[in-house]
């Protein structure tokens, strides 16, 4: 019965983290939301403890341990496939924004040369034609 108030008060104190660092805004919605989920989980598990059991015996795991176990390694591939996810679109943003600046640059560079001279600049057309021309 010690364990499930371990676990229990560890959940607790989790929880109360997560709606900490959510307040403060240093941890986004969308991720918390994962921690929040499983924290609510364990307290659920910790408050009932027949309840693994039952869930258990329902899938057909003689030991509500394994089960444990195996619930915590598909949470882990969860936030895996999420922080991969997450980190790819972060990747391409972040190439998308470094080419933008080098084109900036290069353009920044050749109008500075254009403004001191060292390149001539394009001939400016005269929009009101002068009457009497021969061209």
């Amino acid at each position: 019965m010690r364990g499930y108030v371990f676990a229990l008060t560890g959940a607790l104190i989790t929880l109360a983290f997560m709606f900490e660092l959510l307040r403060r805004r240093r941890l986004r919605e969308k991720y918390a939301a994962l921690w929040i989920s499983l924290a609510v989980v364990v307290i659920v598990v910790g408050a009932f403890p027949e309840l693994l059991n039952r869930i258990a015996t329902l899938v057909g795991i003689a030991t509500p341990l394994n089960l444990v176990f195996f619930l915590g390694l598909l949470v882990l591939l969860v936030v895996c496939v999420q922080l991969s996810a997450e980190l790819s679109s972060l990747e391409h943003e972040a190439q998308t924004l470094a080419e933008e600046s080098a084109l900036l640059r290069n353009r920044l560079e050749r109008l500075e040369r254009a403004r001191e001279g060292e390149l001539p600049r394009p001939p400016v057309a005269d929009p009101s034609p002068h009457v009497g021309d021969p061209t």
